[in-house]
């Protein structure tokens, strides 16, 4: 399974004022927050690290069905996100526009996500993106993730 997440930094900057009182507290675990406070672009970090929490809780919600989201249940260590007795593994680019990241339950996982340059050929199955993939005629698991700017479509394909 597969997740992903973008965050439009110049967006975000507009939108949220992460050092206003009480909201590092409300979604990061004490260890997060360190690693926000001693960045050398605390900022950059909390949206790296909201990044890779929404693009786990994105599988979650695809395995259990369930839509509650706690933030801080899900906690980044190294490139895992763990929640509870699971790990999701993340892979996370930051740039000067956007934080990406993409989760997976397991490493292999990343070797056969590709991404779509649209959503035209992403369908819901009970409320959940899959890609009908033409050649093999069957629906593989989605991620769709979209904020200001930018869209990002990725897919776990079988090759």
């Amino acid at each position: 399974m597969i997740g992903n997440d973008i965050v439009d930094l110049k967006l975000a900057h507009q939108e949220s004022n992460w050092q206003r009182k009480g909201f590092l507290a409300k979604l990061f675990t004490a260890h997060e927050q360190q690693l926000i406070l001693s960045s050398c672009t605390p900022e950059s970090m909390v949206w790296n690290l909201w990044s890779r929490k929404e693009a786990a809780y994105k599988i979650y919600n695809r395995l259990s069905g369930q839509r509650v989201f706690n933030p801080k249940s899900f906690e980044c260590m190294d490139n895992k996100v763990c929640f509870y007795n699971t790990i999701f593994y993340t892979q996370t680019q930051v740039t000067s526009d956007f934080v990406y990241t993409i989760a997976a339950t397991c490493t292999s996982n990343f070797d056969t996500i590709q991404h779509q340059t649209s959503r035209n050929e992403i369908h819901k199955i009970k409320g959940i993106p899959h890609f009908f993939d033409d050649r093999n005629s069957l629906f593989l698991p989605a991620s769709i993730s979209h904020h200001g700017r930018f869209i990002r479509v990725a897919v776990l394909s079988l090759y």
